[in-house]
């Protein structure tokens, strides 16, 4: 009888206990939706390597054996358009993902499914969750509002020598940041590729911090290069107007499919960590640039929230809103070798399209009127 007493008695304090509402059970599911995904990224493909090493010395060596052979036999794919898995992009985790900070997809013109875009991905900040929430999964609805456009988020290509994380970027649709790889989408995918590259890089990180808008654009040309050599061109009357072969009288006008340069940026994307900045000169600094040259990545010292308070420092972002705002397409015409005249006059077109998009938002997503871009 007193054991059954016991038990009624911790089941009446069990009951009288306060359950978690349906608003704590959302917060912890976008809380871990997050964590999953600092967790892959940061430690997916070093575990994965690690492990595979370690299975060598052991009776499972095959798996390790079999993977490597994978590897060289896959070894193109990632430059070819990768493998990407729709089922993937719309995983309910994704949804969770978006709703932690939130982050917000506007859009501002039409891309037309029949012409291919490089789209400019500003500014890079710590992890490019904008860049991520918006080109990768579906929670944001990219899909719906640019029918007919397939994003494709480009990274390091350092980052597709690593086991097993190489499949799980392919199946969100990351391919390499490599002019092999962006010219096979821009000319042998079709069209109604719109190739997301985050053009600051590893160099903007290094000065991403809370309030300060600053992103490494001024020599950054070669996305332009790419835009111009890679247009799409049919039709006679579209080869009498680029190649100067004249059209004969009875042909009707025809369609010019060209590579656009679209601008975006993501307001919010900054203030997601705290980063120790170093000065320009001091010995850290110097340390992170040379890094950066030869691992193509840069190690910022930064910081975010824990994962039991918002108080404690961990590594998991501050939830702070995040909109990615699409601007409107910069026409580019195919032209097999630009001159650095070109490349430089739609370049200077891209930064003002970009300078008008930023102008134009600023003070609809957390900027004040002062606020300025500056492009380095």
């Amino acid at each position: 009888s007193g054991s059954r007493a016991s038990i009624q008695t911790a089941l009446r304090t069990l009951l009288a206990a306060p359950w978690p509402s349906q608003r704590d059970i959302r917060s912890w599911l976008q809380l871990l939706s997050v964590l999953q995904w600092v967790l892959s990224f940061l430690l997916l493909g070093t575990v994965s390597l690690l492990l595979l090493i370690y299975l060598v010395f052991t009776s499972f060596w095959p798996i390790s054996a079999l993977y490597l052979a994978w590897i060289l036999f896959d070894w193109d794919t990632p430059e070819k358009g990768g493998r990407r898995l729709p089922c993937l992009r719309q995983w309910p985790v994704w949804r969770h993902f978006r709703d932690y900070f939130p982050v917000k997809l506007v859009k501002t013109h039409d891309l037309s499914p029949s012409h291919n875009y490089i789209i400019g991905s500003h500014p890079h900040g710590i992890l490019c969750v904008g860049a991520f929430c918006n080109f990768v999964t579906g929670s944001t609805g990219f899909g719906e509002m640019f029918p007919g456009i397939q994003p494709f988020l480009t990274t390091l290509a350092g980052n597709f020598r690593l086991p097993v994380f190489r499949e799980y970027l392919m199946s969100g649709g990351l391919c390499p940041v490599t002019r092999r790889a962006i010219g096979y989408l821009l000319s042998k995918n079709g069209t109604g590729n719109a190739v997301a590259i985050v053009i600051g890089g590893a160099a903007e990180s290094l000065s991403c911090r809370p309030g300060v808008t600053t992103l490494i654009l001024k020599n950054r040309k070669g996305f332009v290069r790419m835009a111009l050599q890679h247009g799409w061109v049919t039709g006679t009357a579209a080869a009498a107007g680029v190649w100067g072969v004249p059209a004969p009288h009875h042909c009707p006008p025809c369609p010019l499919h060209r590579a656009y340069l679209v601008p975006s940026f993501s307001f919010g994307e900054n203030d997601l960590f705290r980063q120790v900045v170093f000065e320009e000169g001091s010995w850290m600094r110097s340390i992170q640039q040379r890094f950066q040259k030869m691992m193509g990545f840069a190690p910022c010292v930064f910081y975010g929230r824990g994962l039991t308070s918002v108080r404690s420092r961990g590594f998991l972002p501050y939830a702070r809103p995040i909109t990615t705002v699409v601007g409107e397409p910069v026409t580019v015409p195919k032209i097999e070798d630009p001159s650095c005249e070109t490349v430089d006059m739609y370049h200077e077109m891209y930064v003002r399209s970009l300078l008008k998009l930023f102008n134009e938002n600023k003070t609809k997503y957390g900027l004040s009127e002062t606020d300025e871009l500056h492009i380095l």
